[in-house]
């Protein structure tokens, strides 16, 4: 029953952290800001772009994830590691697109007051709020993209943990005390 658990549904569920993160995320979003946000992204291809670009990395990362969490009888498979670093860092880039996204509707909402003499704050507001959709989808996505690697992480520490492996590596990294300073070797571990 163990072998099942480590080695099948343990991957299987870590994985499915990061799928149900994203659906927690989503409908914390107030009702009304959510079909907000629905209505204006429908008009907004830099919206697409990040919402694009953010699923399929999430969906490789998720799969690269469940491949990097099977145990391969005394460890795991480590060949997509650097695979998960680089689309964990990858996503890096959504709050940046978030960005250029919001300061391109801010241009083009100030651009269409040239003709109105004094536009009035209702109007500006109007105007203004599409603006704000590619911050929140380019801060989604970012959420959602760091996400996988860490499952990996944390996910292989609690496999190895439940396989009975003694030299689990952990969480957190060593406290001072825990060197010794008068060694020869100094700066290592004890």
């Amino acid at each position: 029953m163990t072998r099942f658990w480590i080695h099948h549904a343990l991957p299987v569920l870590l994985c499915a952290l990061p799928v149900a993160a994203a659906v927690v995320v989503f409908f914390a979003v107030p009702p009304g800001a959510r079909a907000d946000y629905w209505e204006r992204v429908q008009r907004s291809p830099i919206d697409w772009l990040i919402l694009a670009a953010g699923t399929v990395l999430f969906t490789a990362q998720i799969w690269l994830t469940w491949r990097s969490l099977r145990w391969k009888g005394t460890n795991f498979d480590e060949r997509p590691d650097r695979w998960l670093e680089n689309l964990a860092q990858a996503a890096e880039w959504f709050p940046l697109l978030g960005l250029i996204g919001t300061v391109a509707a801010i241009l083009q909402t100030f651009g269409s007051f040239k003709d109105a003499a004094n536009p009035t704050p209702q109007q500006i507001i109007r105007e203004y709020a599409p603006a704000i959709t590619a911050t929140g989808s380019g801060l989604f996505m970012a959420l959602m993209n760091i996400l996988p690697q860490w499952v990996a992480r944390v996910g292989r520490d609690l496999i190895r943990g439940l396989a009975g492996e003694a030299n689990v590596v952990p969480l957190t990294p060593a406290t001072p005390d825990e060197y010794r300073p008068s060694s020869p070797n100094a700066g290592e571990p004890r």
